[in-house]
């Protein structure tokens, strides 16, 4: 019964054992994830059109750098993360400030040309 139902459904593990427990008042996740591995339908199968296409980053030269900044929650506080990613190198350059200002932008810029000249 929970077999057929998984394959008529389709639904993810957590709303086949909601909808599963009242006609089985024993049945566990760890049971119906068991059962439906022992008989090969654990993973759902991958539908067209489940997710959108991936796109690709734009092809940049070595030494093109994606500069970005990011706020961080730490137990002292919120801090800023400064990132510079050379997307064709795999290269990073971070920093990690207290405050975001144009001043530590700059000493971000001038440590990044000293990283990678």
């Amino acid at each position: 019964m929970i077999v057929a139902f998984r394959r008529h459904t389709l639904l993810p593990l957590d709303d086949c054992l909601y909808a599963l427990q009242p006609s089985i008042p024993h049945l566990t996740r760890s049971a119906l994830h068991r059962c439906l591995q022992r008989h090969g339908t654990s993973r759902l199968p991958d539908v067209e059109g489940d997710k959108p296409k991936r796109q690709k980053f734009k092809r940049y030269p070595i030494g093109f750098f994606h500069i970005d900044i990011a706020e961080v929650q730490t137990a002292e506080g919120k801090l800023y993360l400064f990132v510079g990613i050379d997307r064709t190198g795999k290269f990073a350059v971070t920093r990690l400030v207290e405050k975001a200002d144009r001043r530590t932008a700059w000493e971000f810029l001038q440590h990044m040309l000293e990283a990678v000249p």
